[in-house]
């Protein structure tokens, strides 16, 4: 009895440490997953709660654009280039991390580093936000571009709008969201009245 019972905790320990020993091979594939994934919500979500924003607050969060694109006297676009850095790790004895995220990288894409992010402005409010470049992490779409905007969602502004969070919310990390409409302003018009003078008509005889 006692070597049976020996030996089942010996099975069971060595299917641990071998369970164990995947974890953390995995965990740094593990880990940039994780962050595509956080960064392509982000970028998405900055898709729903920038639209209204006034071109002001889109400068204090995001920044001064590096180039103004001026259409026509209603209508301008913003574009911001950015460029991930993305620090490089050196294989060891033990754990191969660089051959393995270059294994992952080959396998499901995403090694993308930049962004090309467009903020179209008509009448100084934000009415759509387009993505490109090479912008897509391992999971997610766009997650490159959490850098540009990520500001905002961090610290929303004034007139930027509340996008519900949460894995029910309209934010996915796999596609851009529809460009919502963008909100109106309550305005109250004033009737002006003008008091025209009466005046007597001259008879001419």
């Amino acid at each position: 009895m006692t070597v049976e019972t020996h030996r089942s905790n010996h099975l069971f320990h060595t299917f641990l440490s071998r369970i164990g020993g995947v974890c953390i091979v995995l965990l740094p594939v593990g880990g940039l997953a994780g962050c595509g994934y956080t960064d392509s919500r982000t970028a998405h979500r900055a898709q729903l709660a920038m639209i209204g924003m006034n071109s002001t607050d889109v400068q204090s969060c995001v920044g001064i654009p590096d180039k103004i694109k001026k259409i026509d006297d209603h209508v301008q676009i913003f574009e911001y280039s950015r460029t991930l850095n993305i620090p490089s790790t050196n294989d060891s004895t033990l754990f191969p991390l660089q051959t393995l995220v270059n294994l992952t990288e080959t396998a499901v894409g995403g090694a993308g580093k930049t962004c090309v992010a467009d903020i179209r402005i008509e009448d100084d409010k934000v009415v759509d936000l387009h993505y490109s470049g090479d912008d897509d992490e391992i999971i997610g779409s766009d997650g490159v571009c959490s850098i540009v905007t990520r500001g905002c969602v961090r610290k929303p502004v004034a007139s930027m709008r509340h996008v519900r969070r949460g894995p029910l919310g309209p934010i996915s990390a796999f596609h851009s969201p529809r460009t919502p409409p963008v909100p109106e302003e309550a305005t109250q018009v004033q009737a002006t009245h003008v008091t025209v003078p009466a005046t007597n008509a001259a008879t001419v005889k």
